[in-house]
């Protein structure tokens, strides 16, 4: 019972009220809770608005978070420039990707990274990933390039061929498991030759052994393409390509022996992501194949000045871009492989005779962002 309803619901109470007081006093009572009540229901109704507001913001967030994925990339590769499209064009957040970056200076630091746990995705070739599931890790294979180096020389090198090579100091970019080296060892063995064994050998980072050949402390080098071009422009000539020493031992196309290397568990748990990097880096090289802007900023970058050899650089990349389907890459690989077996042997290689079937990732479709 409200106080103010008293005198009416108890007249012994109400004392010197008159009868007409009660009424009033009732109806102003009912107009406040009528007022009350028309209150306390838009409250409510405003309450339940920025909840269901609230509630529709977040599962969008939730919907709209990026996946990440950690790549690194050797500083003076190729990688870089596709990622920089990738971020810079939105073609990752279009993905729904976060791309993290981690830059290193050489291709083995690249792989400590992937084998160490802190990089998803790197650059390597098929053959170290084959070498490495000899040993037991699982590591898978995605095609990102047949653009390959070559052996080079001075424009006045004496140096005419493979055998020329015997007591030359030769300067390889990569390693000892590089795989353009492996392969030219497996070449030159054909001929009779035992390169390691009979030339002097310098391994080191692309970069530097470009700047070491370049003041003349190698006779010769095997360095990645985009070396390969810059020592063209300026006067080095090609002793061999990597894609004539691939076709030597059996390919019957260009090779993709660069691509994406990553783990059979990441693929296990992140296989739209892969789907999805995969799809804007192919989007990437699109882009590069038709923008002359792009082209400028890369040149830029690099430090490139003249266009001719800026042109070079862009035609090499693009007669680079992978236009076969995986079953035929993984056949040609096969094939270099056995022969690499008879001739590297275990030690190079691995004790395995047939490359893994699991080398070469066959990716998954497109599917929606993971939650």
């Amino acid at each position: 019972m409200y106080p103010e309803m008293m005198a009416i619901d108890n007249p012994d109470l109400a004392g010197g009220l008159k009868p007409w007081s009660y009424r009033k006093h009732a109806r102003l009572n009912r107009t406040s809770a009528k007022s009350a009540q028309h209150l306390w229901a838009c409250h409510c109704l405003l309450l339940c608005a920025f909840f269901c507001l609230a509630t529709a913001a977040l599962l969008n967030g939730k919907a709209e978070a990026a996946d990440t994925i950690r790549v690194t990339v050797q500083k003076t590769g190729t990688f870089g420039w596709e990622l920089a499209i990738v971020t810079e064009r939105g073609l990752a957040k279009e993905a729904g990707l976060e791309v993290a970056v981690t830059e290193v200076a050489s291709p083995e630091a690249a792989k400590i990274t992937l084998m160490g746990g802190s990089a998803d995705l790197i650059l390597s070739d098929w053959l170290w990933v084959a070498r490495q599931r000899n040993l037991g890790g699982r590591l898978v294979f995605f095609p990102y390039s047949t653009a390959v180096g070559a052996l080079m020389v001075p424009a006045a090198s004496p140096i005419q061929n493979l055998a020329g090579l015997k007591g030359q100091k030769i300067a390889v970019a990569g390693g000892p498991l590089d795989k353009s080296w492996l392969l030219l060892q497996a070449l030159a063995k054909q001929s009779g030759l035992e390169l390691a064994k009979e030339a002097s050998i310098i391994y080191g980072a692309p970069a530097l052994l470009y700047q070491k050949t370049l003041s003349g402390e190698a006779d010769a080098t095997l360095n990645y393409w985009n070396f390969c071009v810059a020592l063209e422009a300026r006067g080095y000539r090609r002793l061999l390509g990597m894609d004539e020493v691939e076709r030597r031992l059996g390919a019957k196309g260009p090779v993709a022996m660069v691509g994406y290397v990553f783990s059979e568990e990441f693929t296990q748990n992140h296989a739209p992501v892969l789907t999805r990097f995969f799809e804007a880096a192919a989007k990437a090289k699109e882009i590069l194949v038709h923008s002359e802007t792009d082209w400028q900023k890369i040149g830029q970058r690099i430090g490139i000045t003249e266009n001719a050899e800026l042109a070079l650089y862009r035609q090499t990349y693009i007669d680079g871009i992978p236009r076969r389907s995986v079953a035929q890459e993984a056949a040609d690989a096969r094939e270099l492989y056995r022969i690499l077996t008879k001739i590297a042997g275990p030690d190079i290689i691995g004790n395995a005779t047939e490359l893994d079937k699991g080398t070469f990732y066959q990716p998954v479709e497109a599917m929606p962002n993971e939650p």
